[in-house]
């Protein structure tokens, strides 16, 4: 019988090798090579070559299958999120920044997915059973018939779900978990993929929902191997300030229903409370017209969403000024700066500039370059946009204004909130909103003419 190959990695990387070595050839680590034994038994690649596996069966295109069942929590932003509800069989990971409201949100998701029917198991491995009482006291919850442990053997884990056979189990968090095959400390890149492992498979097996809770890097990604994600069928991202109330669940990756939705919470004494209407939420300070200030009509996952842009441009006293942003792209920042420059001449040399979005939300999409340069515009003219005037358009480098996807659905959600006036770039389906004007500008110097009277 032919012998098993043994693979080693590094638990600082996750670099994988056939032998052992006192240092890490990928990342430099000193003593982070260790044996990669999975925890499950499976056939030897020596049984392999000498069985005969059955035949898979096949299907064609055309096959139609039922949708999966859902299991809705009652909470309409996250069901949202997870695409219409909880589906079977399910593993998800949740991240998001220590202290950002990721274990009040899933023991509220447990209480009422448990309240609902559904036998839901809670496992900790951060906090003792005081702790989640205490919090579940402080939230109204303690009545709900929700299953909790105390644990980081993932082993132990394993066997305890096998035995409770529930429809939806919290880890909380996957970092915590300790395998007793693989040696390394809880934690590590070895660790934390071992327990993905084990604990999707489990749900794929057995046809539990399995919930992650994944720590994330000072750069916001997800600790641990990238693998994760990709074992895993949906991954949810926890958004949001300290200093803000608001709370974003964003989904990136969802193979039952949209990525990029979000859902919107608002922080309270009481845990967090849905938001219904977005919008209506981060417009809810604004006062008179402001220099600086522009409202941009964004598109987030299937809903639109109107955020508030800032913008401060300022002489800066160093030599070399600054470029602060909060919730965009620096990157795409520079971009507009250098394209206001070389097509329209308004130069931003010596001047500091700072731009931030409203609430603490974070935007993604190109729709708001034009959003972006209005505000600039506004701030470094000292001219505020009319209060009833929303903007979106994407800039390319030539300066063109390029049109952007779902501009109905921008402009309706513009005339709900009291909007009369947007700008937007030529091209595409134009529709008609009753209430709202919609002015259409060909590129960014016959907008920067029109609106600020400039270039």
């Amino acid at each position: 019988m032919a012998k098993s190959k043994i693979q080693f990695s590094c638990t600082a990387c996750g670099d994988v090798t056939n032998k052992w070595s006192g240092r890490c050839d990928a990342c430099g680590e000193w003593n982070s090579i260790v044996e990669d034994t999975p925890l499950s038994t499976g056939p030897s690649s020596a049984s392999l070559g000498s069985s005969k596996g059955r035949t898979v069966a096949l299907t064609d295109l055309r096959t139609e299958e039922a949708p999966p069942p859902r299991s809705t929590s009652g909470l309409v932003e996250l069901d949202r999120v997870l695409g219409g509800g909880l589906v079977p069989a399910s593993a998800i990971l949740v991240g998001g920044d220590p202290g950002i409201g990721k274990s009040t949100l899933l023991l509220q998701a447990a209480a009422q997915f448990a309240s609902n029917g559904l036998k839901t198991l809670y496992v900790s491995g951060e906090e003792a059973s005081a702790q989640i009482r205490m919090r579940a006291q402080r939230l109204g919850l303690t009545s709900a018939p929700v299953q909790l442990a105390t644990e980081t053997n993932l082993r132990d884990i394993l066997t305890t779900l096998e035995a409770e056979r529930p429809k939806l189990a919290i880890i909380d968090s996957i970092q915590t978990m300790w395998s007793d095959n693989v040696g390394s400390a809880p934690g590590s890149v070895s660790q934390v993929r071992a327990a993905a492992h084990e604990l999707t498979s489990f749900a794929k097996r057995k046809g539990t929902a399995v919930i992650l809770v994944g720590h994330v890097t000072k750069d916001g990604q997800i600790a641990g191997p990238r693998v994760v994600e990709h074992m895993v069928d949906t991954v949810l991202y926890f958004e949001g300030e300290r200093g803000h109330q608001f709370r974003i669940l964003r989904a990136v990756k969802n193979r039952f229903g949209p990525a990029d939705e979000i859902g919107v919470f608002e922080m309270t004494g009481k845990g967090l409370a849905e938001v219904l209407n977005p919008s209506a939420l981060f417009l809810s300070d604004r006062g008179e017209p402001t220099a600086g200030s522009v409202v941009f009509a964004g598109i987030e996952g299937t809903r639109p969403v109107l955020t508030e842009l800032q913008a401060l441009v300022a002489p800066s006293p160093h030599s070399q000024p600054r470029r602060t942003v909060v919730g965009w792209d620096s990157g795409r920042l520079a971009m507009i700066l250098a394209v206001l420059e070389a097509r329209c001449g308004i130069p931003f040399t010596g001047l500091d500039v700072y731009l931030n979005v409203a609430g603490g939300m974070k935007i993604n999409e190109p729709a708001a370059d034009l959003a972006v340069a209005a505000a600039l515009l506004s701030a470094r003219e000292d001219a505020a946009l009319p209060s009833d005037t929303v903007v979106f358009g994407e800039i390319s480098l030539s300066g063109a204004l390029r049109a952007v996807g779902q501009t109905e659905n921008r402009l309706k959600e513009a005339q709900k909130l009291g909007f009369t006036t947007a700008i937007a770039p030529k091209g595409g389906k134009t529709p008609e909103i009753s209430g709202i004007t919609l002015n259409r500008m060909g590129d960014l110097t016959s907008f920067v003419g029109d609106v600020f009277g400039a270039g």
